[in-house]
């Protein structure tokens, strides 16, 4: 699978030992940055790798910062796509069974990276259930304004 990966500072850490993780799990991976612990903007490196999963470039993006919060607001600004923001196994697998979600957010700063792992490994296990899912994300790409 083509996976994108970027975070903040607070998120460093953790992309890099995900992007390794998924290397090694034989996935194809991008790194949108940031590309040192020193402070910086979310949304300059969260947005471009949002938006290269909407344009199709990768499967699949994840996000990570301190809390992980900023980053799943930034990458759901962008058309296309569904991001969930996951602190446990339950909320990545239903992020994808249920949301449909094609970038998950994680915060660094929140739970340990073995849990963060197991997060990333159950997300992209799932499927998509559709049914009524389906009918309940549709209404999500309306317009609202």
């Amino acid at each position: 699978m083509k996976i994108v990966v970027a975070s903040d500072h607070a998120g460093f850490l953790y992309k890099q030992a995900i992007l390794e993780h998924l290397q090694k799990l034989g996935h194809e991976t991008a790194d949108y940055g940031t590309f040192s612990p020193d402070s910086c903007d979310y949304p300059d490196f969260i947005i471009p790798a949002a938006k290269a999963v909407a344009d199709g470039k990768f499967e699949r993006g994840i996000v990570l910062g301190g809390s992980g919060n900023g980053e799943a607001i930034a990458a759901n600004r962008v058309k296309g796509v569904r991001c969930a923001y996951c602190w446990n196994l339950e909320t990545a697998k239903l992020g994808r069974k249920h949301n449909k979600a094609n970038v998950i957010a994680i915060g660094e700063r929140l739970i340990e990276l073995p849990l963060a792992l197991q997060i990333v490994d159950a997300w992209l296990a799932e499927e998509f259930e559709g049914d009524r899912h389906e009918r309940r994300i549709a209404k999500l790409d309306e317009p609202i304004n």
